[in-house]
Parts: structure tokens; sequence; C-alpha cells
């Protein structure tokens, strides 16, 4: 498997779990709540956080624009609400700032050509593309320009579609994630076992998982079956408002998970049977030897 370079670090078999802590739209519009889930992230022991940026005029349908709901700060129309919850470029240069300081990776997933146009004036470690995106071929190709790595999700995709977006994409730099998209996810559509089948039928390709579902064994199998790099959301809390909070991680699971996941690492090995040292004294004990 190819090994796909990101910031200082390396994605792909034989390296470590890379660890991504989905902050997405979860900060509700505050820079102090996207600190704040920084420094759990940080403390959990995440290799990066990750944002969404759009630009709502070209991402949400004009018939939605003027649609009225309730939000954090009142009822408002949907592009106003989508406008709030965008950080700014002051915004991104504090997360920018922030996270070098927690020495920390940030990326973000961008769902429009605008969009990347912002985020390069940060040089991102690599982008994310959402499962949203896969079939979009103008963001592919705005991304792919950019040189940096792309994890692309596959969540409500087919081989087919998932197949001609790598090919526009093509396989160097990239790294894809097994995903369903729906929040949460029931845990009979996971689909864990997809990661293997990505691991044959894309070899040069490092294989993760993009998780949302409620607990964090599924997580761990992921890992288990190979995952090269996982994605969860976190939250400070899931009783939060947002969409996405309830199929999030809070940060006490968040730190259990990366912790589990580095004692998963430890327990694979490296698949050569032996025996240890540590197994002789029960060897000279206990075996039979006729």
């Amino acid at each position: 498997m190819t090994k796909v370079k990101v910031g200082d670090r390396y994605i792909g078999e034989g390296e470590p779990v890379y660890i991504i802590g989905e902050i997405g739209i979860n900060h509700n519009g505050s820079i102090d709540i996207a600190k704040k889930l920084i420094d759990g992230a940080a403390a959990a022991g995440c290799d990066a956080v990750k944002f969404q940026k759009r630009t709502p005029e070209l991402c949400v349908p004009s018939d939605q624009w003027y649609i009225e709901r309730e939000t954090p700060w009142g009822r408002m129309t949907y592009i106003e609400y989508r406008h709030k919850i965008e950080f700014n470029e002051k915004e991104y240069e504090i997360i920018d700032k922030y996270c070098k300081e927690k020495n920390i990776h940030w990326f973000a997933s961008p769902w429009d050509e605008e969009a990347v146009n912002f985020l390069e004036k940060f040089n991102p470690v690599c982008y994310k593309l959402a499962s949203a995106s896969l079939t979009d071929n103008f963001l592919l190709k705005k991304v792919k320009s950019t040189g940096k790595p792309i994890m692309l999700s596959t969540g409500m995709s087919t081989l087919e579609e998932i197949d001609k977006a790598i090919s526009i994409s093509g396989t160097d730099n990239l790294m894809l994630a097994q995903s369903t998209s729906s929040y949460p996810c029931k845990l009979e559509e996971l689909n864990l076992k997809v990661i293997g089948s990505f691991k044959e039928r894309y070899p040069n390709v490092p294989i993760g998982y993009s998780g949302h579902e409620t607990g964090l064994a599924p997580t761990l199998a992921a890992v288990a079956l190979g995952a090269a790099f996982v994605e969860r959301h976190i939250t400070l809390d899931r009783a939060m408002w947002g969409t996405d909070q309830a199929a999030s991680v809070e940060m006490v699971g968040m730190t259990r998970l990366v912790k589990d996941i580095r004692d998963i690492e430890k327990a694979l090995g490296d698949g050569i049977k032996k025996v240890y040292n540590s197994e002789k004294p029960s060897l000279v004990k206990l075996r039979r030897v006729k």
C-alpha cells in the first residue's frame, strides 16, 4: 500500500493510525467552542481536527434560502443561518495559530471551489471531500489542482461512482474512507468489511474509516480490519444544538477511543508467529514433551 504524506506524518501501511476529530460545524459558529474542541482533541491524542467550509450562496439551493428555521440565535432564514455558522478569514487565522500552538494538524472539507480558494490561504495539510461531494467533478478537479493530499469519503456512493471519482483525482496522494451517510448510523449499515474490499480493489490507496455511529466499538473494529486513518465527529456535549451532535463523540469518549486504538496497534503485532521470552517459563513448566 502506498503511503501518503500529510504534513509531517505518513498515512498508510506500517504507520500509526491517523486519528481525526471532526469538529465540522459542531462549533455552532463560536470560535470559543472551536478552541475547546481543539483542546479536547489535542488532549485526547488526536492527530488532527477537521472543519467544514462552504460558500452559502453556492451550496444552498436558492429555493431554500428564505425558509425560516429555529437556530441558537433565534428564528432566521436558512441562508442567514448558513452564514452564521461559517467562520471568516480572521477566525480561521485564530484556528490556524491555535492548532499550531497545540501541535495538532487541522484541515477542512470544502464544499465548493470558492471554499478551496479560501482554505488555500492557510496551506492546510490536506483536503477531505465529503461523501456528498464524491460526484462533484468540478470540485474534485479543483482540489486536485492544489497538489494537496485528498481524503475521499464514499458514503451513499456506488463502486462505479467511486471509480469515476478516482479516475479524476488519480491515486497519487489519495486516501479513501469507508463511510455510510446516515446520522447516527445503524450498526447493520456500517459495512466495515468494505475496508477489506477497498484494500483489494485499490491496492495503492490507503483505506480508512469515517464513522457516524453511536459508540466506539465499530471504529475500533475498523482499525482491527486495517483502517489506516479514522475520523469521528467530536462534541463538547451530544445534547448541544446541531444536526451532527448526536452522532458525535464527547471528549471523554474520544480519549478512550484514541487509547484503545493505540492498544490495538500494539496487540496486532507483525503477523509473524514466534515464541516470546515471556512464554518460556510456561513452556518449561507446562509443556509435555513425548
